[in-house]
């Protein structure tokens, strides 16, 4: 993995940002959870940073945390979908997902491999079932503001960003024999990817927030 400091200062804007779901009213439960997972995902990626500064192997965090990440997205698509028959599909996935993650690092990888078969199957999980989502949308009876919808910004960041992603951390294992110009163009697609998904998060996290005019 390559530095990402441009990516955790987005990721840390996001964080101070969702930190407004707690002072806003009726806030879902699962957008409360956001806080907290992106602090996480701050102290894992200076740990990643870290590890390559120093020259040893950051796979193994990356393998973990990636799997962690798809099993909450897999959560909060599950409160996010209305249909209890998806929802209870996508229940029995955030059981399989890790179980089959586990089995393909042990025992088909190396620690010092990234997990890119899984990683693409949690990418065309998440992806799938955004895509859900926006069908399920199209079928409301009733029209909603979208703008001021979390859901939308959520599931539109994820699905942008694990349809683009999925090529490239698909073949992450084959970039040791590509060129460094190769190597450094693709970071900076991720980089993209990253700012884009977590500015989408940003929005989601304050669209329902309403600034009083002046006088008003």
């Amino acid at each position: 993995m390559t530095q990402m400091s441009l990516h955790i200062i987005v990721i840390s804007i996001s964080m101070l940002a969702s930190l407004t779901l707690y002072f806003q009213k009726n806030t879902p439960f699962y957008l409360k959870t956001f806080p907290v997972f992106l602090i996480i995902m701050i102290g894992v990626e200076l740990t990643g940073l870290w590890l390559t500064k120093n020259r040893i192997t950051n796979a193994w965090l990356f393998n973990w945390f990636t799997t962690v990440e798809f099993v909450y997205y897999l959560y909060i698509l599950r409160c996010i979908i209305v249909s209890a028959k998806v929802k209870k599909l996508i229940g029995i996935l955030m059981v399989l997902y890790p179980v089959v993650v586990f089995f393909n690092i042990y025992f088909v990888l190396r620690h010092t491999q990234f997990h890119t078969v899984t990683y693409s199957i949690g990418c065309l999980l998440v992806a799938a079932i955004c895509v859900y989502y926006f069908f399920e949308l199209f079928q409301l009876s009733k029209s909603t503001t979208l703008v001021r919808e979390p859901a939308f910004w959520i599931c539109s960041g994820l699905l942008f960003f694990y349809c683009c992603s999925f090529p490239l951390f698909g073949m992450w294992n084959l970039l040791n024999s590509v060129s460094n110009v190769i190597i450094r163009n693709i970071d900076y697609i991720l980089k993209f990817l990253n700012t884009l998904l977590y500015s989408m998060f940003t929005i989601g996290f304050l669209c329902r927030l309403r600034v009083k005019k002046p006088g008003s």
